[in-house]
């Protein structure tokens, strides 16, 4: 237990939450056919406490009960729906403190970014919310005469949800909210790092007016329960967000029942900083964008590409900057940077440093395991300059607290070097040329361009994803949502008849 100002009583409070977790399975809240321990990244003597595993039975009890809810929640009026999706939304804002401090907890990742999720993710709620009131149709004339054309969107089904780890409640969040508001049933199955989150959700959304058996907290293994659900043929869409090699797995079972799928995988951001950027700013959102969540971020930025004419001044104060991060206990309020969630991704971060040193890379600093107060996963941040983007550690999803500098001749270098990788989800440049950030913003193969902007950070209300390797399918979040967790149909009505 972390001794910081006001700290003791959040602790007290959580501490009642380390009893046995059950799945809501079809309704019910049930004990598995085993269970798994969740324990504090940043002090492994704290268990947070023991969670249910689904059994494959239990499995096709929910997703039976889930068919005959989700008919019964398509068919309720709109109200309901927003009144739903408003309440869960409030409840998530209004306990943000509490539930953002449960997810640092057992994440790893600082209060304050812990906290700022929950937040985020009462807003997805709140957003989509107020899209139940705005399912707004087209309508238009047939060429025939006499015949009006009416287009709407309906619900898809039963969605099978599938959310990772580093974002546990935020990412979950953008997936439930639209598939509950546009009229479907969802199962989820969260990472089983963090079940303590899954399940805080879940009692939230449980709690609401809905059918019973709409929703469904499935915790499990991904090998076992995640295969299974993936291959169902009772599943109308998946919604999945984590490794590229998972990923494809995924679509190649849901192609045997022509099962939609929406797939957010991996990502290899870069950051460009060129000649006439404000060095101390890039600085500072490079240090936050690389390092943030122990660089444990689809849209980190692992890549700095930077223009010879700044690189030394730049590399000199990025690695002073590293070297001052605060890393400590997730729940210590001055805490930069927190532990990593587990040892494996510890283990597999100080491969790549490793590794990097092996390509010809030169470590300026960090990326060693520190030993703390308390026993956890902690890492200092890395900083590789020297390096090329032909390296492994330019080209592979690190996940790790490490960023690699390629220094660069000038913008057209920078662009392809941007360019250069198998994915596509964010990028951003430094610059303060108009022309070139609108060039950049045009030309940068990405999902999303960030302009004088860190690459990690995205509104809720636009859409997100990316390109390449990184996305496959329709868009995340905001209007886009639509696409994905609804689908379209045309009616056509003759007006014929006598008057």
């Amino acid at each position: 237990m972390v001794n910081t100002d006001g700290l003791l009583l959040v602790l007290f409070h959580i501490d009642s939450m380390t009893t046995k977790k059950l799945n809501l399975i079809a309704g019910e809240w049930v004990e598995g056919e085993n269970t798994i321990e969740n324990r504090n990244p940043s002090d492994l003597s704290d268990v947070i406490g023991e969670f249910a595993q689904a059994s494959a039975k239990q499995l096709d009890e929910t997703l039976e009960r889930a068919r005959a809810a989700q008919a019964k929640w398509a068919a309720s009026g709109i109200e309901r729906k927003y009144k739903v999706l408003m309440a869960i939304g409030n409840e998530l804002i209004e306990r943000s403190e509490e539930l953002g401090t449960l997810l640092s907890r057992e994440e790893g990742k600082p209060m304050a970014e812990g906290k700022g999720e929950i937040y985020r993710a009462g807003q997805f709620f709140t957003y989509f919310a107020a899209e139940t009131l705005r399912q707004i149709g087209d309508t238009a004339d047939s060429v025939r005469d006499g015949i009006e054309i009416d287009v709407r969107r309906e619900a898809l089904g039963v969605v099978a949800i599938i959310s990772p780890w580093n974002f546990p409640t935020a990412t979950a969040a953008w997936k439930i909210a639209p598939a509950l508001a546009f009229g479907n049933a969802v199962v989820w199955k969260p990472a089983n790092v963090t079940p303590a989150s899954a399940v805080a959700l879940t009692e939230i959304i449980d709690r609401q007016d809905i059918p019973k058996g709409l929703f469904s907290l499935v915790m499990g293994a991904g090998r076992s329960v995640g295969q299974s659900l993936v291959e169902s043929a009772n599943i109308d869409a998946i919604s999945f967000t984590g490794s590229v090699d998972v990923g494809k797995g995924i679509a190649a079972a849901a192609i045997q029942n022509l099962t939609k799928v929406q797939l957010e995988m991996g990502s290899k951001n870069a950051l460009a900083v060129m000649d006439d950027a404000d060095i101390d700013l890039s600085v500072a959102l490079a240090l936050g964008g690389a390092f943030g969540g122990s660089g444990q971020k689809c849209t980190a930025s692992s890549r700095l590409i930077v223009h010879s004419a700044v690189h030394d001044e730049f590399v000199e104060k990025l690695v002073a900057g590293a070297r001052a991060m605060r890393v400590g206990h997730a729940l210590e309020a001055d805490t930069q940077m927190g532990p990593v969630v587990s040892e494996q991704q510890l283990n597999e971060n100080l491969a790549y440093v490793e590794l990097g040193i092996s390509e010809g890379a030169e470590l300026l600093c960090g990326g060693q395991r520190l030993e703390m107060a308390t026993d956890g996963y902690y890492m200092s941040p890395g900083v590789f300059a020297g390096s090329t983007n032909n390296m492994r550690i330019n080209r592979e999803e690190m996940f790790a607290p490490l960023a690699a500098v390629i220094q660069v001749s000038g913008y057209d270098e920078a662009l392809s070097v941007v360019n250069d990788t198998r994915f596509g989800l964010t990028s951003g440049i430094m610059t303060t040329n108009l022309a070139r950030a609108t060039h950049f913003r045009r030309n940068a193969r990405t999902g999303c361009v960030m302009v004088n902007l860190p690459t990690a950070g995205t509104d809720y209300h636009v859409p997100f994803g990316g390109r390449g390797d990184s996305s496959y399918g329709p868009r995340e979040q905001g209007s886009y949502a639509a696409e994905f967790y609804t689908t379209v149909k045309t009616a056509y009505i003759s007006s014929a008849a006598p008057l």
